[in-house]
């Protein structure tokens, strides 16, 4: 079959490297380069190369197999990480890390020696075990309530302090999404990822790990074998289904294929579509995205005060609950970087960084998980494979590059079967 492929993130491309033998495949990539989200910059200082992940950077032993298993077949190699979250506060001036090592651990929880006689701290230490027991078995016994993050912490008689700084900062660390809309996330689809994570264990987690040479060490070996089918800058217009064809639009051109698939954010694949279907809109539209501005710089202020806070995930918490998430990420400590400078990747805090020490800037929406946009995920059947079209993305899942080649597969498989 004649199929056209829309997004060169790791859906499309896992999509396009599982079908090009059997199918034509044609690709679509409005940006002048692949890989979405991984986007790996060479960075040359005092006469060394460095090449810096500023999007995807991080995976693990636990729920990544299909990735890995991917990675494996392309032969391209991974390094242990060093996974560690603090966060710091403006407004109180609070700062800690839980950091790998019992030294390093004590430490960083008490960065501020005067937190080992804070009750309201310990109190807070204290309630991230509760949380741990009790949503673990929840999880265990198949009974986690159908309620929101706050409801649930309420429900459980945890503390404000233990909700607005630890579980939420996190939360929103992960998921890039704003403090306020933490507050709303479904505990049903939050918890399970948790568990799955390792991130309800006080010591038994996942290794996690980085990709050998920035994560756009895939991208190559990945695109070889139907690299001449590739369209870089041709941005897709629209998309018209008919009876016995599918027609796209770029590039000032009108073409046929038999099949389409949509590897692109959701609201964006609802844009192309020109006669979209009720199910269509009502799947699509039902998973927003937010977007994130991103700084690769050298400007060490943004980090904790106290260096015994310093983690590879640091959350700057500000009165602004409904603003974007302020994290910085220390890209020597996760990708294991020997140099002196400190390379550090911050969302939306381009306000208190240097200009001077800016090495790029980027932009990625993430998507935004609500009830609703759980109920969509559940609705695969209904769109895909309808009139010649099929979705496959990371908001399928949970946001991650693991779910968006898990998405991929799934569609890869239905079309070799219809082959």
């Amino acid at each position: 079959m004649k199929i056209a492929i829309v997004g060169t993130g790791i859906a499309g491309l896992t999509a396009a490297y599982k079908l090009h033998h059997q199918h034509d495949i044609t690709v679509f990539e409005a940006e002048d380069r692949l890989g979405g989200h991984t986007a790996t910059v060479e960075v040359s200082i005092d006469g060394r190369q460095h090449a810096i992940d500023t999007g995807f950077i991080v995976f693990n032993d636990w729920t990544y197999p299909h990735f890995i298993e991917l990675m494996d077949e392309l032969g391209v190699r991974w390094r242990e990480s060093d996974m560690s979250f603090g966060v710091s506060c403006q407004t109180t001036g609070l700062e800690y890390a839980g950091v790998n090592g019992r030294l390093a651990l004590y430490n960083g929880l008490f960065a501020q020696r005067k937190n080992l006689l804070s009750p309201s701290y310990i109190s807070m230490l204290l309630d991230i075990l509760r949380f741990n027991k009790q949503a673990t078995s929840d999880f265990d016994n198949n009974c986690i309530p159908d309620l929101q993050l706050q409801g649930y912490v309420k429900s459980l008689g945890l503390s404000d302090r233990f909700r607005d700084y630890y579980l939420v900062p996190m939360a929103s660390a992960i998921w890039s999404t704003p403090f306020q809309r933490m507050l709303e996330f479904p505990v049903r689809f939050m918890v399970p990822f948790m568990v799955h994570h390792g991130l309800l264990n006080v010591h038994n987690r996942p290794r996690w790990r980085t990709l050998t040479g920035g994560s756009g060490a895939y991208l190559a070996p990945m695109s070889a074998g139907f690299a001449d089918r590739i369209r870089l800058s041709t941005p897709v217009t629209g998309i018209e289904r008919h009876a016995d064809h599918v027609q796209l639009f770029a590039d000032g051109k009108v073409e046929q294929f038999d099949q389409v698939i949509l590897a692109c954010h959701s609201d964006q694949s609802l844009g192309l579509l020109r006669d979209a279907s009720a199910d269509e809109h009502a799947v699509l539209a039902a998973v927003r995205y937010q977007a994130n501005d991103v700084v690769l710089h050298t400007d060490v202020s943004v980090m904790p005060d106290n260096k015994r806070a310093w983690a590879s995930w640091n959350y700057c918490l500000t009165d602004d609950r409904h603003g974007l998430p302020r994290v910085t990420y220390d890209m020597n400590r996760l990708m294991g970087l020997d140099s002196n400078t400190r390379f550090l990747v911050s969302l939306n805090d381009s306000d208190r960084i240097d200009p001077a020490r800016i090495l790029g800037t980027f932009n990625y929406a993430h998507p935004v998980f609500t009830r609703d946009a759980a109920h969509a995920q559940t609705q695969w059947s209904l769109v895909n494979g309808i009139r010649r079209t099929w979705f496959c993305g990371a908001w399928w899942g949970k946001g991650f590059h693991e779910d968006g080649v898990v998405s991929a597969l799934r569609v890869a498989k239905a079309l070799a079967t219809d082959g």
